[in-house]
């Protein structure tokens, strides 16, 4: 069975080339929001296996997000995919609870390599 995948990121762009990756290697991305309320929105109705989160966000911070995600759905496994790659930001993201940190830019096999390494 597919894992199902959901997409939070303000970027039309970033979003498009998550799915094109994703789709590639065997993912069902069941959702996508490019906020925070949006994102939190989709969560109540869809409770996808993986959750790739961006920490920009127009009306939240993806930090604060997190542990919000992981009380509504904490089967879910959050992926942070951030262009903010400072040690400290990246420690706090495992701290509250995300599963791994992707680093932008990225590439596919980044992409594929962290979510193969989150298991079932």
């Amino acid at each position: 069975m597919s894992r199902t995948v959901m997409i939070v990121d303000d970027s039309l762009f970033m979003r498009k080339i998550l799915r094109g990756i994703l789709a590639e290697k065997g993912y069902v991305v069941t959702a996508e929001a490019a906020s925070g309320i949006e994102a939190m929105k989709n969560l109540h109705t869809n409770h996808p296996d993986i959750i790739l989160l961006d920490i920009i966000l127009p009306d939240s911070n993806g930090l604060d997000l997190l542990g919000e995600m992981i009380a509504v759905c904490p089967n879910s496994k959050v992926v942070v995919c951030s262009s903010i790659g400072q040690p400290m930001v990246m420690q706090k993201t495992l701290e509250l609870g995300a599963k791994a940190f992707i680093q932008k830019p990225f590439t596919p096999e980044n992409i594929a390599e962290v979510l193969e390494s989150l298991g079932d």
